[in-house]
């Protein structure tokens, strides 16, 4: 299965749709990483506050795959924004995972009460530089967290993670990424729970239908209008089945009319949201 690429402003290329890893641990979560390899996904996402980083390196040592061909990204948690302590961070996330690098590596919230993410941002740019890492971005920054990052040290973020679904799209924080050459990658693109919802968003009606024309299932749906966002989904599964599916969504197109009509879902839900970048503190 060939997977199309997003180049970053830098140069480096990324499949176009990644694995998350959130809440996989231990042996379980080694062999559920492992089939997500065996099925084609290149770009594996983990955090440090995920507590899986040692899980994710011994699934990449076992995956027999090189490690030139696989694509680890992880996250600085909102402890550690300062900036000695964000260095050592990502040199520990480094020894967790058995690494000589990580190829992305993002600040995992902006944490703005504390204002400490600029100083966190320069540690990762100096990470960069030091070749601890391949290429840095954000997680969960808002536009006005973006630019401060601009003014005070001069340079924006490759990739900007955010919680993206079709009941919480962010037109405009995607237009920002976009304006600004920033890759907008997706979180929970398949919604999470704890939403509030009767049924799955797969399950909504017109997604249902669409699946229906399309010959997809509606996760496959999602991520195929995730895609035609531009933004970069990140899905997690632990179905063998399920997450070859989430990889089989380059063979067909969405028209205009279909990709409104999923964005109007966040306006008929009042964009149910998971967590606030202004009002969350992550640790």
């Amino acid at each position: 299965m060939q997977i199309p690429t997003i180049t970053l402003r830098d140069g480096l290329s990324l499949p176009a749709v990644g694995f998350g890893t959130s809440g996989l641990k231990g042996p379980a979560g080694i062999e559920t990483i492992d089939t997500a390899i065996a099925n084609g996904y290149r770009l594996i996402d983990t955090a440090y506050n995920y507590e899986n980083e040692g899980t994710v390196g011994q699934a990449v040592k076992r995956s027999g795959i090189a490690r030139s061909q696989l694509l680890l990204s992880s996250k600085l948690p909102g402890r550690h924004h300062k900036y000695k302590q964000a260095i050592t961070a990502i040199q520990e996330s480094l020894y967790r995972a058995g690494l000589d690098y990580y190829d992305l590596y993002l600040i995992h919230w902006p944490n703005p009460k504390r204002g400490e993410y600029v100083e966190a941002w320069q540690a990762l740019l100096d990470a960069k530089r030091f070749g601890l890492v391949r290429a840095v971005g954000v997680s969960n920054f808002l536009p006005e967290h973006l630019e401060k990052l601009q003014q005070q040290t001069g340079e924006l973020p490759e990739i900007n993670q955010i919680e993206l679904h079709p009941l919480f799209s962010q037109p405009e924080l995607q237009k920002y990424d976009q304006d600004h050459e920033i890759v907008t990658e997706a979180w929970s693109p398949l919604g999470g729970v704890g939403m509030g919802l009767s049924q799955p968003i797969r399950e909504l009606p017109l997604v249902k239908r669409l699946g229906e024309k399309y010959g997809k299932n509606g996760g496959q749906i999602i991520l195929r209008w995730e895609h035609q966002l531009g933004a970069l989904p990140l899905p997690l599964s632990h179905d063998p089945r399920r997450q070859a599916q989430n990889l089989d969504i380059f063979d067909f197109s969405l028209t205009d009319d279909e990709m409104q009509e999923i964005i109007n879902l966040d306006q008929d839900n009042a964009r149910v949201s998971q967590q606030d970048p202004q009002t969350h503190e992550e640790l």
